[in-house]
């Protein structure tokens, strides 16, 4: 069984996104949730419970469940996060560098067959999705 697929499908059940899945050494699984007029208290509170009930169910070993908003420098993971935030800043980190760095800060273009173009400073960067270690929203205040 896959918990992170079985997570997936009930937040997404619930009318959620799951945006991140981490699960620690010590039996704590931490779970990141969305909605595009965004996260509340109780809106965890009903995915918690929803989860406890599930993971009772199927058998799930855990200690610790947490579950909460993916806060203002959310992380983007899916080709999907990238095209829903367009025109927002982001900060990259690759994998392997391109042009000689491995870090980007810029404003999220089309992404197009993998590939974000990314304006930075008013010139454009083609980035691989799969060359993407990680990657945050920059809040802006």
């Amino acid at each position: 069984m896959d918990v992170v697929k079985l997570v997936d499908m009930t937040v997404s059940g619930l009318g959620y996104e799951l945006v991140d899945f981490e699960r620690s050494g010590r039996g704590l699984l931490r779970i990141f949730i969305d909605q595009p007029e965004g996260i509340s208290v109780d809106d965890c509170q009903v995915v918690s419970n929803q989860l406890t009930r599930l993971f009772m169910v199927e058998n799930v070993a855990y200690d610790r469940l947490e579950v909460s908003s993916p806060g203002l420098d959310r992380p983007l993971k899916k080709e999907a996060d990238f095209v829903r935030f367009a025109g927002e800043k982001v900060q990259l980190k690759l994998r392997m560098p391109l042009a000689g760095r491995k870090n980007f800060v810029g404003i999220i273009g089309p992404v197009s067959e993998g590939i974000l173009q990314l304006d930075v400073e008013g010139s454009q960067v083609a980035i691989e999705l799969s060359n993407l270690d990680k990657a945050r929203l920059v809040p802006t205040f």
